[in-house]
């Protein structure tokens, strides 16, 4: 997972920036915008005004949870609910469209992917129930490479302390 601070200068795309119906565009919502388009990794609400407080800027935890809650509305960044049920927001990575994600919950490195037979499976159960415009979420938790690595490592040492 990248740094806490890390932040790259990428510019938020325009249409995270324009209002959003029914909300004004202001200073503090492009703040936002651009804030979330400078992280690579999933944040909290909170952090993410925390962020913005730390490099100066005047937008209160309304408006960032408010801001963001939009910009998902609309496809334009993403939406994890984590572990301990809290929403977690991230830009949208290179993906258009709709995807899933493969987490880590050890360090949350955070993989998209396509899932054809997810996609299929689901028209079909909703078909088969009489349900229609039918919408879904998936993610998947479990360990990335490194730490399931670590974690057998961590293991083998704990086995070989017992025996």
């Amino acid at each position: 997972m990248a740094s806490k601070g890390a932040r790259r200068s990428t510019p938020a795309p325009e249409s995270a920036i324009r209002p959003i119906i029914g909300q004004r565009s202001t200073k503090q919502r492009a703040a936002v915008a651009s804030a979330i388009f400078d992280i690579d990794d999933f944040r909290s609400a909170q952090e993410i005004y925390d962020i913005l407080k730390s490099s100066g800027e005047n937008v209160g935890l309304t408006t960032v949870y408010r801001s963001l809650q939009a910009m998902a509305a609309i496809d334009e960044i993403d939406v994890l609910v984590n572990a301990e049920g809290e929403a977690q927001y991230r830009r949208c990575g290179q993906r258009s469209g709709h995807h899933h994600h493969l987490v880590c919950r050890n360090c949350g490195f955070t993989v998209e992917v396509e899932g054809p037979a997810v996609e299929r499976w689901t028209h079909d159960i909703a078909s088969e129930q009489g349900f229609e415009e039918i919408t879904h979420t998936l993610d998947i938790f479990g360990l990335c490479a490194s730490c399931a690595r670590v974690a057998k490592t961590a293991k083998g040492k704990k086995a070989a302390k017992a025996g």
